[in-house]
């Protein structure tokens, strides 16, 4: 197995339930960190192999959030793009299924994480 290592590691900042990120989307700060991520490593986006990202709640936000935030954030439309929903291990798993991919030499440049805005997804009161 070959050695994977983590490049760069960015996040959003953290907020409040309805607080100052309840108004953007979920695909919105996802590509918002991509693109900052991609600006700070220089990585040009064709040299990526695979995008993996985690979302448990994805009512509302069209198909496939991994491939809406990769477009978003200039990566080409011939890179795959996947989303994981297993519920609060979502973002674990992508960056788990990156390794396991870079490792066993399927993958070379993987780009992985979550995105979620709890803000916006449907409660249901009783």
């Amino acid at each position: 197995m070959r050695q994977v290592v983590v490049v760069c590691a960015k996040r959003s900042p953290i907020g409040n339930f309805g607080g100052v990120f309840k108004d953007i989307s979920a695909i919105h700060l996802g590509v918002t960190v991509l693109q900052s991520m991609l600006k700070e490593t220089r990585l040009k986006p064709e040299l990526i192999d695979e995008v993996i990202i985690g979302n448990v709640c994805g009512a509302g936000l069209g198909q496939n959030v991994a491939r809406q935030i990769a477009i978003h954030s200039g990566i080409p439309e011939t890179v795959p793009a996947y989303t994981v929903n297993k519920v609060c291990g979502s973002g674990m798993k992508a960056v788990s299924l990156a390794t396991l991919m870079i490792g066993s030499g399927e993958a070379d440049i993987i780009v992985a994480g979550g995105t979620e805005n709890m803000s916006q997804i449907p409660y249901a009161l009783t």
